[in-house]
């Protein structure tokens, strides 16, 4: 079923990684002098968008939804370093990178949307196997 708690996070973590696109911390990471950087910031951020969505129509075959998840949580955590790698490059954290210090954050919350993700869909596997045995 598509209307299972995980697809919320699935959803939320798809929302936020968009929302970084647009905010401070992307603008810096683009505006690099080494291009790579907003390259690999802008895939490290899509490719998890892409992942969630992917694994949200995988609701039959939870194992395989578990492991396009953690794939996208890896990568997740990849988008987080090059946001700190700009965060750092800017000076580290103060009053004057307040907007760059919420933007990494939502970072984290895809994150841990990602996780979210992950821990319900093992839950409900471990659900239909302990069912299975009591058939």
């Amino acid at each position: 079923m598509i209307q299972r708690p995980q697809t919320i996070f699935l959803a939320l973590t798809v929302i936020l990684n968009l929302a970084v696109f647009f905010s401070p911390i992307y603008s810096h990471a683009v505006h690099d002098p080494a291009d790579w950087f907003g390259i690999g910031m802008a895939i490290s951020l899509t490719l998890p968008m892409l992942l969630a969505v992917f694994s949200i129509f995988l609701y039959k075959n939870r194992p395989n939804q578990l492991k396009w998840v953690k794939m996208a949580t890896y990568i997740q955590i990849v988008a987080l370093g090059f946001a700190l790698g700009v965060l750092f490059s800017l000076g580290g954290f103060g009053r004057f990178l307040w907007k760059e210090v919420v933007s990494s954050g939502i970072i984290i919350l895809s994150l841990a949307s990602l996780w979210q993700a992950g821990r319900l869909i093992k839950k409900d596997e471990e659900l239909v196997k302990s069912m299975d045995r009591i058939r």
